[in-house]
């Protein structure tokens, strides 16, 4: 345990993800939330009271002036693309370490908050998926890519998610092909019936997006080859599943203080 708390401001506080961030930081020692961020329209009063009694935090939608305020350690960010790039710039030039599991930020925002960071010497952890069940199901698909010429990922999320297909996809697909050095071979369909019924494609990798109530979030990757079939799921029927993950990035970021993208880097895969 640290001889004092992290520190930690939480953006996007009012959103699911950000409520649940906050009963995490609540229950662990070594953290302490001092802070909240929400979009203007959303911010009723000054104060934000935390899960379980545990008092009351600023909540402000300036997150600069909320950095001055009560001097973190580390902003924590689960919010929208734009947003979650513009706090990324506020934190790092403040000297405050960012970690964000916001999914659909472009890449050359990713490079340009990695050159600040390094610029900087300020710590920053971008995560496509904060779930360690999923980090690991990620893992073993780029072991296997190596050994079939086919492959497939179907996904799933509740229907209000903003992007498809979603950022775990994409990574995942993309470091199948990493792992492979070469597309995935993909067999042509001669007469598509309903267009777009074979879904994006990522270097011969098909993505099929699913967005229905009832889903937390669910991904299936599919390898075929001559007479057989490999799947790899995971299945998300929880928001705390990520916690742990963020948790661990929160301790993390503050001691390494230099640039990481993947909860891989820190699970050491």
């Amino acid at each position: 345990m640290r001889e004092e708390p992290i520190r930690v401001v939480v953006h996007g506080a009012l959103g699911r993800m950000g409520q649940e961030v906050l009963k995490a930081l609540v229950r662990d020692p070594d953290c302490l939330p001092v802070g909240a961020v929400e979009h203007e329209s959303k911010v009723r009063g000054e104060k934000l009271r935390l899960p379980e009694g545990e008092g009351e935090i600023p909540l402000s939608e300036d997150l600069g002036a909320l950095i001055k305020e009560t001097s973190p350690h580390v902003v924590v960010d689960f919010s929208v693309a734009e947003a979650a790039v513009a706090a990324a710039k506020t934190s790092i030039s403040s000297g405050v370490c960012f970690v964000s599991g916001t999914t659909g930020i472009p890449e050359e925002e990713i490079n340009e908050i990695e050159r600040l960071s390094r610029e900087r010497e300020v710590g920053v952890v971008i995560a496509p998926n904060f779930s360690i069940g999923a980090v690991l199901m990620m893992h073993m698909a780029k072991i296997a890519a190596r050994y079939f010429p086919y492959a497939e990922i179907i996904e799933a999320h509740h229907e209000r998610k903003l992007d498809a297909p979603s950022g775990t996809a994409l990574a995942t697909a993309r470091g199948m092909l990493q792992a492979k050095g070469s597309d995935f071979s993909s067999s042509p369909t001669e007469k598509e019936v309903l267009p777009g019924c074979r879904g994006g494609t990522v270097g011969g990798v098909g993505i099929h997006s699913l967005r229905l109530p009832g889903v937390m979030a669910y991904q299936q990757v599919i390898f075929g080859g001559p007479g057989q079939t490999l799947s790899i799921a995971h299945n998300v029927i929880s928001r705390e599943s990520y916690m742990p993950g963020v948790l661990l990035a929160v301790k993390e970021v503050v001691r390494r203080r230099t640039f990481i993208f993947g909860l891989d880097k820190l699970l050491g895969l």
